[in-house]
């Protein structure tokens, strides 16, 4: 018998769930906490309401927001440095992906030491963490819930993947209401990259019947519920349904890990400051393309999960449906269609092919990759 493991933090979810953070530091054993966010959370009102909170619990706190979309190493650097000046004993990550993968990179460097570097790949981590609560600003990263953090490597212009069962948060917060605060492109790019990892974790090699119901879920919130979030910031349904599907996709891929979309944006992310989930949504199409031949039967429940009716046709011709409509569900909201929309050009491709190659996430791609399909699957999309 096959033996599935899978791992999460505790999960606080709902309106105003954001309020429980103070509490949920002091059950940790914190005392003196660094809240790492951004200056768009700032901006927004989230880190405030964050900090409000941390004093009405007594804590004591720091903050650090000096961060980019795309974190760098040295930036994750300075938070490790305001960490040990502040003498903190635990961390708050507050926003998307690039707060909460850098609030998870600095957790890695105050106990172990050495650089951001040293980390990349599978496994390297080997002393503990200290505590980490982690809240969720988007619908999104599902970085909360993750095994993992990508931070730039600034030198040689290239995203590193760390993966590690110690970089699962032990409290993760989800509050639809901090969505409201988004921009129709931010909404859009972010609930792309949910849609993405759905498909991915459903695919990879690694998939289980854990991670499948959890990814499937998502899938079809994100068919059901994006188009509406995108067209209105008030519309509470759908921004409750979009942050239960990032957090169900962010709990798959944690799992089972993702494939060659996310290779091959990382590869691009390392050179160009580009919104994470737009660079996937152009991707996702050529990849699954080459993908379907692996796996047709669960392309065909992609279909399906998307409201495609597919009785009565065959596995080849439902699975070309799931492609067709990630292709109008991407054009219906707006987002680039192809990467020299967004500035590339053919230019550094045979590179960013052969750094995509070794990503960790291309370990769990359905299908056996080249670097001559990598970079004919970049081509395509330019």
């Amino acid at each position: 018998m096959n033996i599935n493991k899978f791992v999460m933090p505790e999960v606080i979810f709902g309106h105003g769930s954001r309020d429980q953070v103070g509490e949920s530091c002091l059950r940790l054993g914190a005392k003196k906490v660094l809240i790492v966010s951004d200056r768009g959370v700032m901006n927004e009102g989230w880190l405030e309401n964050v900090i409000e909170n941390c004093k009405k619990a007594g804590l004591l706190f720091a903050t650090f927001y000096d961060i980019t979309t795309n974190p760098k190493d040295f930036e994750v650097e300075k938070g490790k440095e305001q960490y040990i000046a502040h003498e903190c004993d635990a961390v708050i990550g507050v926003g998307g992906g690039s707060a909460i993968d850098t609030a998870k990179a600095i957790a890695i460097l105050v106990t172990n030491g050495g650089s951001i570097h040293d980390y990349e790949g599978v496994d390297k981590i080997n002393e503990p963490l200290p505590p980490m609560v982690m809240i969720a600003t988007t619908a999104g990263s599902g970085s909360e819930v993750s095994q993992f953090s990508v931070i730039v490597d600034s030198k040689n212009k290239k995203k590193m993947t760390i993966v590690s069962k110690s970089l699962v948060p032990d409290i993760a917060i989800v509050d639809p209401q901090t969505l409201t605060t988004k921009s129709p492109q931010l909404t859009a790019s972010t609930g792309l990259d949910v849609l993405t990892h759905a498909i991915e974790a459903y695919v990879s090699i690694a998939a289980t019947p854990l991670t499948d119901v959890q990814a499937k879920n998502a899938i079809q919130l994100v068919a059901d519920h994006l188009r509406p979030s995108v067209a209105s910031k008030i519309n509470m349904e759908s921004k409750y349904h979009m942050a239960m599907a990032s957090l169900q996709a962010g709990l798959a891929f944690s799992n089972a890990i993702l494939g060659a979309v996310h290779a091959m944006s990382h590869a691009i992310g390392g050179r160009f400051p580009l919104l994470h989930g737009e660079v996937n949504a152009v991707l996702l199409p050529h990849v699954m393309e080459f993908n379907f031949l692996a796996v047709p039967k669960k392309f065909s429940t992609i279909a399906e999960l998307c409201g495609e009716s597919v009785q009565n046709l065959s596995n080849i011709e439902a699975g070309k449906k799931a492609i067709d409509y990630i292709k109008q569900l991407s054009l219906d909201i707006g987002a680039p269609q192809r990467l020299s929309e967004m500035g590339l050009t053919d230019e550094g491709i045979s590179e960013m092919s052969q750094v995509a190659l070794e990503d960790a996430c291309m370990i769990t791609n359905p299908r056996d990759i080249k670097i001559e399909d990598v970079i004919q699957l970049y081509r395509q999309a330019l």
